[in-house]
């Protein structure tokens, strides 16, 4: 065991620490030294901590040695996204006004992760401020690979995450997601990634002592990243519940009612009918097949609710938001950050407060609508991409890669503004790259996406860890 710790999953790695079969002084030290061999080529975990997740390390040993009860994810090192305070550790954001943004407490996903014994090893890369892109790149850490192919980007913008996971960096991360930023990465990193429900987890995303405006508050969600859904099972338990420093966190029971037999999956190949390549339709189907032989009962549907109108109305919104703060914002994000908002902004315009007023009621329609559709299919089946991994930068290289890219997540726009769970699970590898799917649910009820994303991995395997490539 202790010649590939790194390798184990984050629930056997915890197991292993509380028995007394390893050390998390150990575990950490073999962690430290993945990063140290495969950090270079991947770029992928920024700020390292390595003496101070040592001495955590330490006191994890301590309790262990006092009879002290240790938590679900004793010793368990994980790396958090550049936005997500660690207290004592500066909050980038990947840009450099923010280098010396030294945080005063630990955002509270972090500090419930280290509540039941995790312990972080340090932050990840992301696109500067989380707008300069889709692909993992930022002003202060520079590109981040991916760890299969140097080819395609490692998608973003919890891009680090995904591809520290993916190499053995860490078996957990800390990312977020406001339209795919958590399982597209899991997606192009072959990994397995979950999208809470809005309310679900607690989450700080402020920047200074502001809180964000009404769009940023309901799009963006916390959630890890793990190479295997029992490990996204075990961080969901920990980082779910209500806390007094987010209003929006909800404490919903983290299990619900069980589902009649067979439980209804509805299969969306081509969400809104613009398209979708071999192999992501292959990946889905694939998928269906593996819920089929688990007893669920999968049925194609033409769409899922409302798709092109939550597109446009999350544009509008997000767009209309940006407009407000863009000439301070933009000087921020470094030479070229600017050309991805700047690009959304051309492609559909900023409205007025009328409108913008008017979109707040579209969205709570279109969630009604969903709700519906999710009342008769407790489960939706779809891609997380409509199209193979990208070339790095090709959302920002031209207004055709632009369209292509947006059009391409646009079940994860979706899904974002309507604020249902989704879970990202991998399906196979198709020409040395690797595929995934995503199952949504209805709202709180990650745990049906879970429990199916468990039978498509239990049919389809787990792809990660693996050595960089170049």
């Amino acid at each position: 065991m202790h010649s590939a710790l790194w390798k184990l999953t984050a629930a056997v790695q915890a197991a292993a620490v509380r028995d007394g079969e390893v050390s998390a002084v150990e575990l950490v030290d073999a962690h430290l030294a993945r990063i140290a061999e495969v950090n270079p080529a991947v770029n992928a975990v920024t700020q390292l901590l390595a003496e101070r997740a040592r001495t955590e390390a330490a006191a994890v040993d301590r309790k262990r040695a006092e009879g002290a009860e240790l938590g679900p994810l004793a010793g368990v090192p994980f790396t958090v996204k550049e936005s997500t305070a660690i207290e004592g550790v500066p909050t980038t954001f990947g840009a450099e006004r923010f280098r010396d943004f030294v945080a005063r407490s630990d955002a509270p996903p972090v500090a419930r992760l280290r509540a039941a014994g995790g312990i972080p090893l340090g932050h990840s890369n992301m696109p500067t401020l989380i707008l300069a892109g889709v692909h993992t790149r930022s002003e202060l850490f520079g590109d981040t690979a991916n760890p299969w192919s140097g080819e395609v980007t490692p998608g973003g913008t919890s891009g680090g995450d995904g591809a520290a996971v993916a190499s053995g960096m860490a078996p957990l991360s800390l990312g977020n997601d406001s339209g795919g930023s958590v399982r597209i990465p899991a997606s192009f990193c072959g990994v397995a990634g979950l999208k809470p429900t809005y309310g679900r987890f607690a989450a700080d995303h402020r920047i200074g002592p502001d809180d964000p405006s009404l769009a940023a508050q309901f799009l963006v969600v916390d959630g890890p990243l793990a190479r295997t859904v029992g490990d996204l099972r075990l961080a969901y338990e920990v980082l779910a519940g209500a806390d007094p420093r987010d209003p929006r966190a909800v404490p919903v029971p983290l299990y619900g009612e069980s589902l009649e037999r067979p439980a209804k999956v509805a299969m969306v190949t081509d969400p809104g009918g613009h398209g979708v390549h071999p192999s992501v339709r292959k990946a889905v189907e694939s998928a269906a097949d593996a819920l089929r032989d688990a007893g669920y009962e999968v049925s194609e549907v033409a769409d899922v609710p409302r798709l092109d109108e939550a597109l446009e109305a999350y544009a509008r919104m997000t767009r209309t938001e940006f407009a407000t703060t863009w000439p301070v914002v933009k000087p921020l994000l470094g030479e070229g950050g600017h050309r991805y908002i700047e690009r959304g902004m051309a492609e559909i315009a900023p409205v007025g407060l009328a409108e913008y007023l008017r979109l707040t009621g579209v969205r709570m329609g279109i969630q009604r609508d969903w709700a519906q559709f999710l009342d008769e299919y407790p489960l939706i089946l779809g891609p997380v991409v409509t199209e193979p991994p990208f070339a790095p930068g090709e959302e920002v290289r031209d207004d055709e890669g632009y369209r292509r890219v947006q059009n391409a997540m646009r079940l994860c726009t979706a899904t974002s503004f309507v604020g249902v769970p989704a879970v990202a699970v991998p399906t196979g590898v198709v020409a040395g790259l690797p595929y995934g799917v995503q199952l949504i649910g209805r709202s709180y009820r990650e745990d049906l996406c879970l429990e199916a994303a468990e039978e498509v991995e239990r049919r389809l395997g787990v792809l990660t860890p693996i050595d960089p490539r170049p």
